[in-house]
């Protein structure tokens, strides 16, 4: 029987992933660098579609659509056949559409937060009651950041990306994601890595005054961004751009080069993103909130 009838499509957010501080700690002997980071999800982001089908398709939408790949190679693929060699017979043709608004390869989780959004959409489309742990483990085999972008609220990582604390007192927090232009490489900034016995980070407060966490993540780093920059020396442009529009904190997330700032409230973000844009209009820019935990997407 077509499961047509039976169900229509569904559609599951896939927030942008900020890396507030990200320390690098360790490597081990299979080559994969441990992390000690504190991520967050912004109320920006892509959206996954998904719907039955004859057979399976798969089509991109947004501003950023040229740059997503099509084939096998692409993490929303690789997440529909891991999902269905799962969860085997059940799992019918299915047509998935990607509305891709972040940045390609910008170090905000853009392919891996497209993942777990379609692992969660095909797991309600294929009535496909999996463990949490079940399914954060096909969402590892995927990729480092993919459990991290199933769970899509504030927490601590560590490991490679496995190891997942929540964390419940992150404010809801205006910002604003700058990326110049250009696409950075992961593992060409991991490969720059001099030293990876970094100090962990401090513990995380356990207050959510905004003065609080703003100077906790004054007393923390991003152990790739000196790294990227040069690599990309465009990406210190953009920081200095943030910090004189009037955030209070700038830095850069993951491996780059997206760079985010905070604002002390939505309209002082609002009028950097366009001061930013009006400066340079080929940049990606744009205002959002950091969510806490109270209002994770």
């Amino acid at each position: 029987m077509s499961p047509t009838h039976e169900v229509g499509a569904l559609t599951r957010f896939a927030p942008a992933k900020i890396n507030l501080a990200l320390h690098v700690v360790g490597r081990r002997a299979d080559g994969y660098h441990l992390l000690d980071s504190l991520v967050a999800f912004a109320s920006t982001g892509d959206r996954i579609t998904v719907e039955p089908a004859a057979e399976d398709a798969f089509t991109v939408s947004g501003p950023y659509a040229a740059g997503v790949p099509v084939d096998a190679g692409n993490l929303v693929l690789r997440a529909r056949d891991a999902l269905r060699k799962e969860i085997g017979q059940s799992a019918f043709p299915v047509r998935i559409h990607l509305e891709k608004t972040l940045p390609i390869a910008s170090g905000i989780g853009g392919g891996s937060s497209d993942a777990a959004a379609t692992l969660k959409a095909l797991c309600a489309l294929w009535k496909a009651d999996l463990p949490s742990t079940d399914l954060a483990a096909l969402g590892l085999s995927l990729g480092a950041d993919v459990p991290m972008c199933l769970y899509a609220r504030p927490a601590r990582i560590r490991g490679i990306g496995e190891e997942i604390a929540p964390i419940g007192t992150l404010p809801d927090c205006p910002i604003v994601l700058v990326n110049p232009g250009i696409a950075v490489s992961t593992p060409a900034i991991f490969k720059q890595l001099t030293t990876r016995d970094n100090p962990p980070l401090a513990i995380p407060p356990e207050t959510n005054a905004p003065q609080a966490w703003l100077d906790w993540l004054h007393a923390t780093r991003n152990d790739l961004q000196p790294h990227a920059i040069a690599v990309a020396p465009i990406i210190s442009e953009a920081l200095r751009a943030l910090t004189n529009t009037g955030a209070s904190f700038a830095r850069m997330s993951g491996s780059g080069a997206t760079c985010f700032g905070v604002f002390a409230t939505e309209a002082q973000a609002e009028a950097a993103a366009a001061q930013l844009l009006l400066d340079d209009p080929q940049w990606y820019v744009q205002a959002t909130m950091l969510k806490g935990s109270d209002s994770a997407p």
